[in-house]
């Protein structure tokens, strides 16, 4: 039996630019065990997808090349032994990869009802970010209400709804950026400090801002700020490393503050522990979606077939919020 096609996009062998990028007709994937097929009607784009084009993050083993880390759509198939899904479900998905084309299959414990009052294209910007911000912020990070978040990028989409979970947690925020412009813009996001990474002072306004917990996705270039603005007490967080994987850090200055100096990354944990986040997410996040406290910003909707340029503009940084494919 000759298996259905799909519309995928796929990687160019031997080229790293957006232009590696193209749509073409591949075999549709087919649910396993403890898993169901979504038919995708929106994917998000995410950095992790601009390094693995690069050939900088590859899947984990047994995980599909194609990029994409979070879709949401319509439950199309289910496989054996799964409960509490069925065909017609609107759903998004966290995905290890697999997201860019019609059809993705996904391990039913990373599934969530899309919630209520959002469309696909909203519901598609959430997956990666929040289970990334819960795991980071809330769990590794333990932001409590009352305590100051800083958030670095934050008018990226991580950023941007991080700031939103952090207050709709009763915390407070401080929001760094490069630049006037999208300091601005993370002003009208709602932090309480708005800071320019840019600036000549910008090290000391952090400190002066006292954050408890820090989201770092810049990494060793800020290395030595974040430890030094850090309470006593205060934890940093790194997920990313856009400014560098090598940073100065003032061990001593750790010890005498009882600093946390921590990082992590989401897409190579067990099947079972992405489960476990997706149930805190449910109980705890979607509530605040529902409620309007949390909205995904969507800077752009582009049709699948235009990744290469979803890659472009994200590469750009001029993006507020996320990108999101049209599938």
């Amino acid at each position: 039996m000759t298996p259905e096609l799909m519309r995928a996009i796929v990687v160019k062998a031997g080229v790293r630019g957006p232009e590696a990028l193209e749509i073409r007709e591949v075999d549709r994937p087919e649910p396993a065990s403890g898993q169901v097929r979504i038919r995708v009607r929106a994917a998000g784009v995410n950095r992790p997808d601009l390094l693995q084009r690069m050939g900088l993050y590859p899947p984990p083993p047994g995980v599909s090349e194609t990029l994409g880390l979070e879709v949401a759509g319509q439950i199309d198939a289910v496989g054996m032994g799964v409960e509490g899904l069925a065909v017609g479900d609107r759903v998004c998905a966290l995905l290890g990869g697999g997201g860019y084309a019609d059809y993705a299959v996904v391990d039913a414990g990373s599934v969530l009802a899309v919630p209520e009052g959002l469309d696909f294209a909203q519901a598609a910007a959430l997956p990666e970010t929040v289970f990334t911000i819960w795991a980071n912020v809330f769990e590794i990070g333990a932001l409590k209400p009352g305590e100051t978040l800083a958030v670095h990028g934050a008018t990226s989409g991580i950023g941007t709804t991080a700031i939103q979970m952090a207050r709709a947690a009763g915390a407070r925020v401080i929001g760094t950026s490069r630049g006037a412009a999208k300091t601005a813009i993370a002003r009208d996001l709602g932090v309480d400090v708005a800071l320019d990474s840019t600036e000549p002072d910008f090290a000391r306004r952090l400190a002066e801002a006292q954050p408890n917990v820090i989201l770092d996705m810049v990494g060793g270039s800020f290395l030595k700020a974040n430890v030094e603005a850090l309470t006593p007490g205060g934890r940093l967080v790194v997920i990313a490393f856009q400014g560098g994987a090598m940073g100065d850090l003032d061990v001593a200055r750790v010890m005498r503050h009882r600093l946390t100096v921590t990082g992590s990354t989401l897409r190579g944990r067990p099947a079972q522990e992405k489960a476990r986040l997706a149930q805190a997410v449910e109980k705890t996040v979607w509530p605040w979606v529902t409620a309007g406290l949390v909205r995904p910003v969507v800077a752009a909707k582009l049709p699948l077939d235009q990744a290469a340029e979803a890659h472009r503009r994200l590469e750009a940084g001029d993006v507020t919020g996320k990108i999101v494919l049209i599938a």
